[in-house]
C-alpha cells in the first residue's frame, strides 16, 4: 500500500503543474532535447532540467543523453492505477451527489405539501 500510495503522490504531484503536462503533451507528438523543451516553453536550461527530473521520477518520462544531448521521451509507464483511483473516487462522489439530490427532492415535496396545507 505504502509504495501505491507513493507512486500515486509522485504522479499527481507531477501532474499538477502545467508545464510539466505540456511536456508530456508536446513529447505524445515526438521526442525533444531538454533545451527544445527549454526553448518551446519559454524557461532556461535548469527549470526544465527541474521539470524534467519530476516527470522522470514519477516514471512519466525517459531520458537518454548522446553526447552533449538529453533526449526525452514518454516513459513506458501507463496510468492504469491513477485512472482507476481517479475513477474510484468519481463514483464515490456520484453516489453522494444522487443522494444529496433524492434528501433535495423529498425536502422540496414536503415543503409543498406544507404549503398545500396552509392555504386550506
Amino acid at each position: 500500500m505504502v509504495h501505491y500510495q507513493a507512486r500515486l503522490d509522485a504522479t499527481f504531484a507531477a501532474l499538477s503543474d502545467v508545464t510539466r503536462r505540456g511536456v508530456l503533451e508536446h513529447l505524445g507528438g515526438s521526442e525533444a532535447s531538454i533545451t527544445d523543451l527549454a526553448e518551446k516553453f519559454h524557461m532556461t536550461l535548469t527549470g526544465m532540467k527541474k521539470h524534467v527530473s519530476v516527470l522522470e521520477q514519477a516514471g512519466l518520462v525517459t531520458t537518454e543523453k548522446v553526447g552533449r544531448v538529453r533526449t526525452c521521451k514518454l516513459g513506458q509507464r501507463r496510468l492504469e492505477e491513477e485512472a482507476a483511483w481517479i475513477e474510484r473516487h468519481r463514483q464515490l462522489w456520484s453516489a453522494r451527489f444522487d443522494a444529496l439530490d433524492q434528501i433535495v427532492e423529498q425536502l422540496k415535496r414536503e415543503e409543498k405539501a406544507d404549503a398545500k396545507g396552509k392555504r386550506r
